[in-house]
């Protein structure tokens, strides 16, 4: 489990393509501290597992898997890119964003960027199967990032950044037509597949 709450900005640092899958690695000074195999970290809101580690040079490498690629945006990664890493939580610790598992349900690509006073509107395009899973001052995680959705429609949603989300994320460096990865809240997928559920005995 993660927070939502993006601890440092790491640099894709390679990729290597394969047929179905690729290996990607990030550096990372923060993140990559405690690192080891086997570690979940969240690479723009997407959990991935540690297979490499190079503690020197504070790099990390992760095999992602073609539905990881085809669900999300890791595959328009490219060498210099800047990503959002965080580490998974640790029980017990304050929980200042909110329950982000890092399995990301798609993307959404913006479409409108609405500098403010102290802060910026995003819109943002909604694939129609998401749509039932927000709702206005709902939460929802973009790019890793957790958020408080500000407004909601049946094909977009529409959210505020502030100086620190701007400067500390890639989501202060995204530009329209760029793509984020999304993740709803996870209570609101639960509470539909229990509406859905055929809730006759079986027997």
């Amino acid at each position: 489990m993660f927070t939502g709450i993006v601890e440092e900005l790491g640099e894709v640092v390679a990729i290597v393509p394969g047929e179905e899958s690729s290996r990607i690695t990030v550096r990372g000074a923060v993140t990559t501290t405690e690192a080891a195999h086997g570690a979940s970290i969240a690479v723009n809101g997407a959990c991935l597992t540690v297979t490499d580690h190079e503690p020197q040079g504070g790099e990390v490498t992760f095999d992602v898997m073609a539905e990881s690629l085809r669900r999300s945006a890791l595959g328009d990664l490219v060498v210099g890119d800047a990503v959002n890493l965080e580490r998974a939580m640790v029980l017990g610790a304050r929980l200042d964003g909110h329950l982000v598992q890092g399995h990301v349900d798609g993307t959404a690509t913006i479409l409108e960027r609405r500098p403010g006073d102290a802060w910026e509107e995003v819109l943002l395009s909604l694939a129609p199967e998401l749509a039932p899973f927000v709702v206005d001052k709902g939460s929802i995680c973009l790019d890793g990032v957790s958020l408080t959705l500000t407004r909601v429609g049946d094909d977009h949603v529409e959210v505020a950044l502030i100086p620190t989300t701007l400067q500390l994320t890639t989501l202060g460096r995204k530009g329209v037509g760029d793509r984020v990865n999304v993740e709803v809240d996870v209570l609101g997928k639960y509470v539909q597949r229990l509406l859905t559920l055929d809730t006759q005995d079986p027997r």
